[in-house]
């Protein structure tokens, strides 16, 4: 875990390096894979998700904005909704997995792209039906997957 600090001349400075650093050189470190913690230097408080979320807005007002505004409504809209720990794992795991097949995408892809295609699309079927077998209706508590219907006999 690198250790970054933000003094009250708003700078932060990488513990590692002995040196302050921009938003744009944190931003750089968590591309390359650093898991970083920032450390208010007066309270002591972790304000690593404020500062994230600094950066994400600074890098959603330029170029290409990767969250639409539909998405950063329905966002707001999961805030006052009773699944938000639900829809955090959620995502986390949908980010996660997506990396990895980012991964494995770049490896494969040179060798044949439509085996890889294939590949990534099946597991993104068996991922949603192992998802939705988990599912659980809050107002209920009972699973959200009907169970499967059983076979006609002849």
């Amino acid at each position: 875990m690198r250790l970054l600090k933000k003094y009250p001349n708003r700078r932060l400075y990488d513990t590692q390096t002995s040196s302050y650093v921009t938003l744009s050189q944190v931003s750089d470190l968590v591309r390359a894979g650093e898991e970083i913690q920032i450390i208010d230097s007066d309270s002591e408080e972790d304000i690593t998700r404020s500062v994230l979320l600094q950066i994400i807005l600074e890098m959603e007002s330029k170029d290409e904005p990767l969250l639409s505004a539909s998405v950063l409504s329905d966002l707001i809209r999961f805030y006052g909704n009773t699944v938000p720990d639900f829809f955090s794992s959620y995502l986390q795991d949908s980010m996660s997995t997506f990396a990895s097949q980012q991964q494995q995408l770049q490896k494969s892809f040179a060798a044949n792209p439509i085996d890889a295609f294939t590949t990534m699309a099946e597991n993104n079927m068996a991922i949603w039906n192992q998802l939705q077998g988990n599912m659980v209706n809050p107002a209920t508590s009972e699973p959200t997957k009907k169970p499967a219907k059983p076979k006609k006999s002849k």
